[in-house]
């Protein structure tokens, strides 16, 4: 019985310690992730804004949900096997820049992604950048030391490069 209060104690105890440091930590950060692809920048942004080919590409994806436009900004919601969460454009300059952020409220994250496609000699650069906040310091903790701030950004390129290898 003595054995199990203890091991009770260190898991709160450790779990306290979680929360206390990323109760520290900066509640907004900003990542970047840049990648090289060989297409060309058409070839990437229509890969980019092609709501309805998602699913078929990017990793964790299940289904994408177009949703009418709001103030005149396109709108989808993104389905994964734990959550959706409603996707946002607000700011579009085809080939060259796109910034989508997360329209939903109550969510314990939010922030933006900008996407920026540079043309090269080989084809195209694609950096995306997250400027990110994570409310809730049990998450900021995981997104930090556990996940890292750029682990989706990495994930969607991957994705991405397996979707315009199998274009070429």
């Amino acid at each position: 019985m003595r054995w199990l209060l203890i091991g009770g104690l260190v898991v709160a105890g450790l779990i306290g310690f979680i929360v206390l440091v990323g109760a520290l930590l900066p509640q907004s950060h900003v990542a970047s992730v840049g990648r090289d692809y060989g297409a060309d920048r058409a070839t990437v942004w229509r890969s980019i804004t092609d709501v309805d080919g998602f699913a078929g590409w990017r990793p964790g994806l299940v289904t994408v949900e177009r949703l009418p436009s709001k103030n005149g900004k396109e709108r989808w919601r993104e389905k994964s096997k734990h959550d959706a969460i409603t996707i946002e454009v607000t700011e579009a300059v085809p080939p060259e820049r796109l910034v989508t952020r997360i329209a939903d409220e109550g969510l314990p994250f939010g922030g933006t992604w900008t996407y920026e496609l540079v043309p090269t000699s080989a084809g195209t650069r694609l950096t995306i950048t997250e400027r990110g906040e994570v409310y809730n310091p049990l998450f900021r903790f995981i997104s930090r030391f556990v996940m890292g701030h750029s682990a989706t950004m990495e994930k969607y390129h991957a994705g991405l490069e397996k979707k315009l290898a199998g274009a070429e």
